[in-house]
């Protein structure tokens, strides 16, 4: 059982002392008391220690002399199987991360470290009684830039959005993107710079989210060297760190009153002023603002300027939770796996229909990216190259149980065509073929120059396939 919050302790395992040092003061930050080990064979050794035994987590950088990382995390795994590992990769290190989870590690996170990512993960892998299984979410974001013609999603608000989205890029104005967390706001947001004419200048990032609110004013617009206390050196503000490009601000509720009031400026006059400076520059930077919290509400608590909001909103639009378009959570599962199987490490996926159906009927809280995460999860610890329901217990047992195939709709109706057997493989072509022959004859209600003409192809090819296939048009 894991100890009090200002009692636990975390191994960390890394052999660079500055490195130690920051991590040590990182995890303080969080109410977590740290001791070291050198490399991974001192950490197995420390196990044993009073130390060790009162053990919440462990924390080991994929550069730790001694044992591969699989190893070492496949051997502390022998000695505490309940022990939360998690492994600090660099930011090409995601082959690392998955040989390190294949063999039992909790989470990863990447370097450069974000401190805010660090201690959610530390906390989300100590804490009892939360998401199990693949449920359980992960810290890092699998990225992966997508073009608007990759974008998944045939549910009608999903389309509209897509539409104002695609029509938006190749404007110059601001853009908001609203939506709950996960929905996808920052894919469609690097899609949008992708495709709009500043696609080769720069793309800058700020998660207002993860920022203190005192300092998102100087990451926008920079400080001049002592214009507050612990301003020991000039710094350029990301606005013109993006002149030519684009910025995606997140959670840009999160702005404090003042930064807001020089945003409006900034959008009025194309100008940035340093804190702390003299010196006006004009930038030309596109802004694509994300929130995902209902900013009229904040405005009329007067948290957030209604002119702000309006000005960032020239072109706006909402992206649909995902409850809100189960429609799309098959071919998403099968895109996203895509996905995951060109992940260094890991190879091609597929997925029966049993577990399309069980990802379908349940909520998705977290959505579009809680269902990436279950996906990377369930691929990483499966044995086999074909994901069946029994990879998703977590969510069968959330549901209390299997889903029967008339229970829920994939696709907008139920699937009605098996294209896989019970061990996973795929069934016979002439056997998929059939059923969905017979799928049409009863969609048409046995109106043969319509099953035809929705088939492609002509009646006389239909009437050989039905010989051929030994199927009775009454079927």
């Amino acid at each position: 059982m894991a100890s009090t919050r200002d009692t636990r302790t975390v191994m960390i395992v890394d052999s660079e002392p500055a490195q130690q040092r920051f991590l040590s003061a990182l995890v303080s930050r969080g109410g977590w008391r740290s001791i070291i080990a050198d490399d991974t064979d001192t950490a197995l050794a420390k196990l044993g220690t009073q130390d060790g035994m009162a053990l919440d987590a462990v924390l080991v950088d994929q550069g730790a002399p001694g044992l591969a990382m699989a190893e070492f995390v496949a051997e502390l795994r022998r000695w505490r199987p309940a022990l939360p590992l998690i492994v600090i990769t660099m930011r090409n290190g995601v082959e690392v991360a998955v040989a390190a989870m294949r063999a039992g590690a909790s989470d990863f996170v990447q370097k450069p470290i974000a401190p805010d990512r660090l201690l959610e993960a530390l906390d989300r892998a100590a804490a009892t009684g939360g998401p199990q299984g693949e449920l359980r979410p992960l810290t890092e974001k699998l990225r992966a830039p997508l073009a608007f013609e990759e974008i998944i999603g045939s549910s009608p608000n999903f389309r509209s959005a897509l539409a104002i989205a695609a029509k938006a890029a190749r404007a110059r104005v601001p853009v908001m993107i609203n939506g709950r967390p996960g929905t996808g706001k920052e894919v469609f947001a690097r899609a949008i710079h992708s495709a709009s004419p500043r696609a080769r200048g720069a793309l800058v990032m700020v998660d207002c989210s993860a920022v203190s609110p005192g300092l998102i004013g100087s990451g926008l617009f920079g400080h001049e060297r002592g214009a507050f206390a612990g301003a020991f050196d000039r710094q350029v503000g990301r606005l013109v760190q993006a002149d030519g490009g684009s910025i995606i601000i997140d959670h840009v509720e999160c702005i404090p009153l003042e930064t807001q009031a020089k945003l409006v400026e900034f959008l009025n006059t194309g100008e940035v002023q340093m804190i702390g400076g003299t010196i006006r520059q004009s930038v030309d930077v596109r802004i694509i603002a994300t929130s995902a919290s209902p900013l009229d509400k904040l405005i009329e608590a007067g948290h957030f300027r209604e002119d702000l909001f309006y000005a960032l909103s020239s072109a706006q639009f909402t992206l649909p939770s995902l409850s809100e378009r189960r429609g799309d959570v098959g071919p998403l599962a099968r895109h996203l796996l895509a996905r995951i199987g060109g992940l260094p490490g890991m190879g091609p996926i597929g997925i029966t229909d049993d577990a399309l159906r069980l990802l379908a009927a349940y909520a998705w809280p977290g959505n579009v990216r809680q269902l990436q995460d279950v996906l990377f999860r369930a691929a990483v610890e499966s044995k086999t190259d074909v994901l069946t329901s029994a990879d998703f217990r977590a969510i069968e047992a959330t549901l209390g149980g299997g889903v029967s195939d008339g229970d829920v709709a994939i696709n907008g109706e139920a699937i009605g065509v098996t294209l896989y057997l019970p061990d996973g493989n795929l069934r016979p072509l002439e056997e998929i073929e059939a059923d969905v022959i017979r799928l049409a004859i009863g969609h048409y209600r046995g109106r043969m120059s319509e099953v035809a003409r929705r088939l492609g192809i002509g009646r006389s090819t239909l009437y050989r396939k039905l010989s051929d296939l030994g199927i009775d048009t009454a079927a």
